[in-house]
């Protein structure tokens, strides 16, 4: 036995060599099926307990949104892949300062690695579009900062920078052949994308056909937005036919890189959920609506197939979120968008298990 234990190690050793020395871009999704494991709230599991709920349910790809310790320490030894974020209010600082961006890199990758598997570092969360003119500004020499850090370090090979984009980036979506990028974001995305490119980085969306429903409910068919059957539309320039919201969205994204010269670009759907409650104006946030959408998005994720423009590119989506987060600023919808409870009970059922109380079991069970 330590003989075959000491043969594997090698093996893996020399895997780790040839991921870094050799010319591999870096990839932090594996299948189809990812969570954002959210922690705006005073009332949810432990990142231990966290780690045992996500082991029991077979999610694999995680993403946070900062780089906290106890969570880091949580992830070690779990074999589960961790992207781990700079939040919007350190970009600045990156981009402003090389040597704190390898700080930042030294104390959040390097220490933890390869324990803890990060494979992924997302730089701020729907900067671009946003508004904020310096903040946009500075992602470009953010993004490029943490990346030479890594290749100081020489993790570069091993672990991912991306940006997530909300639709704001877009100025029309509809039909998605129609898509191109707005005039005031345009010169910071193509920076980004050129970069990227050259990093073999993806295109990430956060994607909410339940935002776009919520925006136009009268013209829009909430079969549509929830996978349901319906006639969906028809795009005369594509001529191709959409049977739900989401692929709308992410082909919309691959007409605007297309349009903006990135053919060869794949869109990787960063946050997509639905809400399970929501404010009086909110009618669509109900458990019921929130479990269809979910449901059938896993269902979706699972066959293992593209978008009508990009069959053969197998989407690939990270859930909002895995827990209802009771300290998320705005509407109610915000603060419900997890798939369970504070508790670790399912806020519906998908097929996922839920949570037992660790003061009683160190075993996770399946509630049907």
């Amino acid at each position: 036995m330590k003989i075959f234990r000491s043969l594997c190690g090698w093996l893996f050793l020399g895997l780790v060599f040839f991921v870094i020395k050799g010319n591999v871009a870096a990839k932090a999704f594996t299948g189809t099926y990812g969570i954002n494991y959210g922690r705006l709230a005073n009332n949810i599991p432990s990142p231990k307990e966290v780690v045992r709920l996500l082991k029991a349910a077979k999610i694999k790809n995680v993403r946070i949104y900062d780089a906290d310790h106890s969570v880091l320490d949580a992830f070690s030894g779990s074999g589960l892949d961790l992207v781990i974020g700079v939040n919007n209010g350190l970009v600045k600082d990156m981009s402003d300062s090389a040597d704190h961006a390898l700080s930042w890199v030294k104390e959040n990758v390097q220490a933890y690695v390869p324990n803890t598997r990060i494979v992924g570092i997302a730089v701020g969360n729907e900067v671009l579009g946003s508004g904020d003119l310096d903040l946009e500004s500075a992602l470009y020499g953010a993004v490029k900062n943490i990346y030479n850090a890594t290749q100081k370090l020489k993790l570069d090979r091993a672990v991912q920078l991306t940006t997530a984009h909300s639709q704001l980036v877009f100025s029309n979506s509809y039909p998605p052949s129609s898509c191109v990028f707005k005039e005031d974001v345009a010169q910071n995305m193509k920076k980004l994308l050129e970069f990227f490119t050259q990093m073999g980085s993806p295109f990430c969306l956060n994607a909410y056909p339940f935002l776009a429903y919520m925006g136009n409910p009268d013209h829009i068919d909430i079969n549509y937005a929830l996978f349901k059957p319906t006639d969906g539309i028809y795009d005369e320039k594509t001529k191709l036919r959409y049977d739900n919201m989401l692929d709308a969205q992410i082909d919309a994204a691959y007409a605007a890189l297309e349009d903006a010269g990135f053919n060869k670009m794949e869109v990787i759907v960063t946050e997509t959920g639905w809400a399970s409650h929501g404010d009086e104006k909110e009618a669509a946030a109900t458990p019921a609506n929130a479990r269809t959408y979910n449901y059938n998005l896993r269902k979706r994720l699972s066959k293992r197939k593209g978008t009508p423009r990009r069959p053969k590119s197998m989407l690939k989506a990270y859930v909002f979120a895995l827990f209802n987060e009771n300290q998320k600023t705005g509407a109610t919808s915000e603060r419900n968008f997890g798939l369970y409870k504070p508790d670790g009970k399912i806020a519906y059922d998908i097929g996922f298990p839920a949570l037992k109380s660790s003061s009683t079991s160190s075993r996770l069970s399946i509630k049907v």
